[in-house]
């Protein structure tokens, strides 16, 4: 769902006036999107990769993780509720409130449904790049891939694509021997 008139940028001052209506809401680019309730294969995919990297941090306390709904507000227009967030300690004592994320994760991930896929993967992957996350991950539980993007000199670099099919296993510098294997991570 677009806004009205797209000739009006909404704010975050607009934003936190939408109904609490079980539906995400966000801002991009003052542009007002609603998304339904994900479904049971996206819930489950986020609560497995939330429980590992929680178990993780738990282990190694380097960071926070953070799953939906929770706000990001990357500025007045630019306001999402990605899948999962990752903060590390140091990313948190400047960007993290009582009420939202002001500032820049480290990490953002995305699982792609049907309503979700085309804006994940261009107005999304466009805005973490050009608000300086370190790396975004793009799920998609209808093929069990997993594309990882990671910024380099401000830009996303070329995507590395994993899959559950080869055995793929997800890591990243920001966590530090974690490994999340793509079976698991899409198991049925």
């Amino acid at each position: 769902m677009r806004a009205a008139n797209p000739a009006v940028k909404l704010t975050y001052d607009d934003f936190v006036l939408f109904p609490d209506d079980g539906q995400r809401h966000e801002l991009i680019d003052g542009e007002h999107y609603v998304t339904p309730s994900p479904n049971t294969k996206h819930q489950r995919i986020a609560g497995v990769l939330h429980g590992l990297i929680w178990g993780y941090l738990e282990a190694q306390p380097i960071g926070q993780v953070f799953s939906a709904p929770f706000d990001v507000v990357f500025s007045m227009f630019d306001v999402v509720e990605p899948d999962l967030l990752y903060l590390s300690r140091e990313n948190a004592a400047r960007a993290l409130t009582p009420d939202n994320v002001k500032g820049v994760p480290d990490l953002v991930i995305e699982i792609a449904s049907k309503g979700t896929r085309k804006r994940d993967e261009t107005m999304k992957r466009r805005l973490y790049e050009r608000s300086g996350v370190s790396e975004y991950w793009l799920l998609d539980p209808r093929t069990d891939l997993v594309r990882i993007y990671r910024n380099e000199g401000g830009q996303f670099a070329t995507p590395v694509e994993l899959s559950r099919a080869a055995g793929g296993v997800l890591t990243t510098p920001l966590l530090p021997g974690l490994e999340l294997p793509l079976a698991r991570v899409f198991r049925d």
